[in-house]
């Protein structure tokens, strides 16, 4: 296997090495991390922080990720949607893999300890903990709750980009917080219901194996109307103003409608929909947050 890799194009291990940090994934992380930055001063970030910031948590965010892969490689193979990762493939082994990972992983923590703040580095390494450890070894495998209980990691990288900025955590930070928390069970829980048969294959008790696909798709609309709820709180708080009020009510109410349709009018389809657009509306909320702070339009 190494002679095999070492014999591949430069570009080509760089895209297998690549692949393991799950860049669609991390790059959403990333974002709303920059944002929670942004939205901790009235003014515009320390380039240092907003630099060494950025890079730290998308190293460790990367880390983390591949850890991931690395523990679930059995899994992923059994799965369609990700049996064409490098580690199923073969195209790297788990030592590689594992250096991989403690090497950018800990050049993340260093860059955030040297460069930003100690709260910042130790908040990052809690998160690749609960992400890595509690939630991919721990949780994943035990419980249909995985993504609720597992989604408190997930929700960190605004409190994290907050932090690089601050030095601290303010209730603001945990409105961010809570908003991707309550965002994680239905965008996860509409990929769950499509992908339902690879996850059962698997043996991976998520909620459709477990309790069906109409216990999950009334969950699906019970977390929705609350991420609904939570997602106007920064207004309520006077955090934001007009314009992010505009937004969040407009994307809420086209997430309502999937959810509403979901649970009515179930279809593979849909879901598929819903599980995208779920994406979107993350990135679209954080920024409307971001416009809204700095043109800021009070009621």
């Amino acid at each position: 296997m190494s002679s095999s890799l070492a014999s591949q194009p430069l570009a080509s291990r760089f895209g297998q090495f690549y692949q393991l940090t799950k860049p669609r994934v991390v790059s959403l992380i990333v974002f709303t991390a920059v944002i929670g930055m942004f939205l901790a001063t009235p003014g515009m970030v320390p380039l240092q922080a907003l630099v060494a910031g950025t890079l730290g948590i998308a190293l460790t965010a990367g880390a983390a990720a591949a850890v991931n892969c690395l523990v679930e490689r059995k899994i992923d193979a059994l799965m369609t949607r990700t049996s064409w990762r490098p580690l199923p493939r073969g195209q790297v082994t788990s030592l590689q893999t594992l250096a991989f990972a403690g090497i950018m992983g800990g050049a993340g923590l260093l860059i955030l300890h040297q460069w930003v703040n100690a709260l910042t580095m130790w908040l990052t390494l809690a998160t690749f903990v609960g992400y890595a450890v509690i939630y991919t070894v721990v949780l994943k495998p035990m419980t249909p709750q995985n993504i609720v209980i597992g989604g408190a990691s997930g929700a960190m990288p605004p409190v994290l980009g907050w932090a690089a900025v601050t030095g601290e955590i303010a209730p603001d930070a945990l409105l961010l917080f809570l908003v991707i928390f309550a965002w994680t069970p239905p965008h996860f829980w509409a990929l769950a219901l499509y992908r339902k048969h690879e996850y059962a294959r698997a043996g991976v008790p998520m909620l459709p194996v477990t309790h069906g696909d109409k216990f999950t798709r009334l969950h699906v609309l019970l977390y929705t109307v609350i991420l609904t709820a939570v997602t106007l709180l920064p207004f309520v708080t006077r955090m934001s103003g007009a314009i992010y009020l505009v937004a969040a009510v407009a994307l809420d109410a086209v997430f309502l409608w999937y959810a509403v349709r979901l649970y009515a009018a179930y279809s593979d389809r849909l879901a598929q929909r819903a599980f995208r657009y779920s994406i979107a509306y993350l990135a679209l909320l954080f920024a409307a947050l971001l416009v809204d702070h700095y043109f800021r339009i009070p009621l």
